[in-house]
């Protein structure tokens, strides 16, 4: 792999600012739209930009092929639920916190992949990082004016939506040698048809009057924090190596909280700071001990 240049940590900057954009967002969405509605909107237009370019590319789609029922189950783990449950959480929460409470996806994952991989297993550094950046996320749940008994259920929600993305980069290895852009492009047609009779019978969203910003909002969250920024994803992972862009962990939770307070001027308690600082070093260790293990 080579060596970093200039462009490529410009990128990953660029990918991490787009992900944690998403949950000001999000916020902002929730105003005009229900979860559901958010998720298939997200879907729809994320499939856009990902869809043109596997038709740019000449990609075959293979999202009805005899591994459909993979791209059907992937679709739901790593799209449906954790929007709709990230979005449902998110309206009762600031958006900050579920910067933080999602950066723990790589902690989870490394907790899973010890369960059901054969050389991802637990070590002393490994454990360390994963009990110091759980603890960031359990003191996190004692800052009371974040986290209360109205709340506290739609925190957990957020929670599960990010062990949902672990569970479904857990499912994908059972596809791992198919092209990510027609895992990615077939696994979000899945999850734009499960949507489709959800929000219809469910929301019926046509029946709203949506603010601008909120429709503004949902558009970029599909178009460019799902869509663009998982080809953005490609383009690093493809140059660089998942050890690189592994690193936008670290910057995702730091941007999510700067961004929420440039837009929405949510409120920074000293218990995030010292969460976030919590999760940081907990990723940096994880992160220390797999590297090792990887030429």
């Amino acid at each position: 792999m080579k060596e970093p240049k200039l462009i490529d940590y410009i990128l990953l900057v660029i990918l991490a600012l787009i992900w944690a954009s998403a949950f000001f967002n999000i916020k902002i969405a929730t105003e005009s739209f229900g979860p559901i509605t958010i998720a298939f909107l997200r879907v729809f237009f994320g499939s856009i930009p990902v869809l043109l370019l596997c038709f740019y590319k000449k990609i075959k789609i293979e999202a009805f092929s005899k591994d459909w029922y993979w791209f059907a189950l992937i679709g739901i783990v790593n799209l449906v639920a954790p929007f709709f449950l990230i979005a449902y959480g998110i309206k009762s929460v600031q958006s900050n916190l579920a910067a933080i409470l999602m950066s723990t996806t790589p902690l989870s994952s490394t907790v899973l992949g010890h369960f059901f991989t054969k050389n991802e297993k637990f070590n002393f550094i490994k454990t360390f990082g994963i009990l110091i950046g759980f603890s960031g996320i359990i003191y996190l749940f004692s800052d009371n004016f974040l986290i209360n008994d109205n709340n506290f259920i739609s925190a957990l929600l957020i929670l599960l939506g990010s062990t949902c993305y672990v569970v479904g980069g857990v499912l994908t290895l059972k596809i791992s040698e198919k092209k990510n852009e027609n895992v990615t492009g077939s696994i979000l047609i899945w999850a734009i048809i499960i949507l489709v009779p959800l929000v219809s019978f469910i929301e019926k969203p046509w029946n709203t009057t949506p603010s601008v910003e909120s429709s503004v909002s949902v558009v970029y969250l599909g178009v460019v924090s799902t869509g663009l920024a998982w080809l953005l994803r490609f383009r690093i992972l493809k140059d660089n190596g998942l050890i690189f862009q592994s690193q936008v962990s670290y910057l995702i939770p730091l941007f999510g909280i700067i961004l929420s307070y440039i837009f929405l001027d949510e409120i920074i308690t000293k218990k995030v700071l010292v969460s976030l600082l919590a999760v940081l070093v907990g990723l940096y260790f994880v992160k220390k001990a797999g590297n090792k293990k990887i030429i």
